[in-house]
């Protein structure tokens, strides 16, 4: 049998790894090179040209652990798009900006081969996904509206203060001052003369542990800033829609409050008990999830008091965002609420979103 044919049996699940390992690191190393790197090839081609973006597949398999496939997931990015055009400037973005390992020792030949088998196996089992971005090689979509970036840097700062300080009350300040910005810089978008802006999407990747539970807390950020989200258990991500400048908004926001959960958590929680540390959990980021939402609309709100004129326009654009869900998710499933079984993780949780925020 070979090189080939043994790859293709492993692709089509007619061959175990272990066996097809054995089988390959007997053949000629030329043969078995070219017999792997077309088939992955493949693979990734097939991924890009159905929806998988280069940060989001390359999210997918560094998430496993091996830096071997991570570095060839960035790799085949690169290489998708050099013999095709035109190129998305999103896309290119995206593939240019993936990170290599570190590690530049060459690798064990047995472990390489190991790896590139059990990528083959992971990248045969993901599926299309809806196109967000066009792949290289296919027409250009308009380009999204993006924020001003001088905002943006100034959300940023505020938020690293406020992921940096011990202090509640300074973290309170400083993240509900970054939401004030946010909507401020809304109602200045929306006042401004008339621009063709339309809704956008863009995955959000959500890590375990606790997935569910922090896609609650990204829908609540969400909503809070205008946008609708879909949650994908099985993939790993939520997709996000609205107008751009708001889906940023709402990137930063999720991405500091996360940081500024996970150390109240580790502070607050019990000192003992495997299963109570993982109930802890849980309750406190629903909780804290619920909260965070609750207070920033508040926020929101408030800036928006005295803006009365802009109620028919924001309808519009809710209206808008709601129709490019539903046009990549006609049907969806309300999810099901996390069991929350711990009353101290629920109150430090509901503590700890109150930190977060200032009234």
């Amino acid at each position: 049998m070979t090189a080939r044919e043994i790859v293709d049996r492993v692709r089509a699940g007619n061959l175990d790894h272990e066996t097809a390992l054995d089988m390959l690191t007997g053949a000629p190393a030329a043969e078995v090179d070219s017999a792997l790197q077309t088939t992955l090839e493949t693979e990734f081609d097939r991924l890009f040209r159905n929806g998988w973006q280069p940060a989001e597949l390359h999210r997918a398999v560094a998430r496993r652990g091996n830096p071997i496939q991570a570095d060839l997931a960035a790799e085949a990015s690169r290489d998708f798009q050099k013999s095709r055009t035109p190129v998305d400037p999103r896309w290119r973005s995206q593939a240019d900006s993936l990170p290599l390992s570190q590690d530049r020792r060459r690798p064990d030949r047995i472990a390489v081969i190991d790896a590139k088998l059990t990528l083959l196996t992971e990248l045969r089992q993901l599926p299309a996904i809806e196109i967000l971005i066009p792949p290289p090689g296919t027409p250009l979509t308009t380009v999204p509206h993006h924020s001003d970036q001088r905002i943006l840097d100034r959300v940023r700062a505020l938020l690293a203060k406020a992921e940096a300080t011990d202090f509640a009350a300074e973290a309170e300040a400083y993240s509900a001052k970054a939401q004030e910005l946010i909507t401020r810089y809304r109602i200045e978008e929306i006042t401004a003369p008339a621009v063709d802006v339309v809704p956008f999407a863009r995955r959000i990747g959500v890590d375990h542990p606790y997935e569910n539970e922090k896609a609650s807390l990204l829908d609540a950020v969400s909503r809070a800033n205008n946008c609708r989200c879909v949650w994908t258990p099985e993939l790993g991500f939520s997709t996000i829609f609205g107008f751009d400048a708001d889906i940023d908004a709402v990137e930063l926001l999720y991405t500091s409050l996360l940081v500024q959960a996970n150390r109240a958590m580790t502070r607050d929680e019990p000192a003992k008990g495997k299963a109570r540390v993982k109930a802890f959990r849980r309750s406190f980021l629903v909780a804290y999830a619920i909260r965070i939402g609750q207070r920033l609309r508040e926020t929101a709100e408030r800036e928006m008091a005295g803006h009365s004129d802009l109620l028919p326009v924001l309808r519009n654009r809710d209206i808008q965002v709601r129709e490019a869900m539903n046009k990549v998710f006609p049907t969806t499933v309300r999810a099901r609420g996390s069991r929350v079984d711990s009353l101290e993780g629920w109150e430090s949780g509901r503590a700890a979103a109150d930190e977060a925020q200032l009234r």
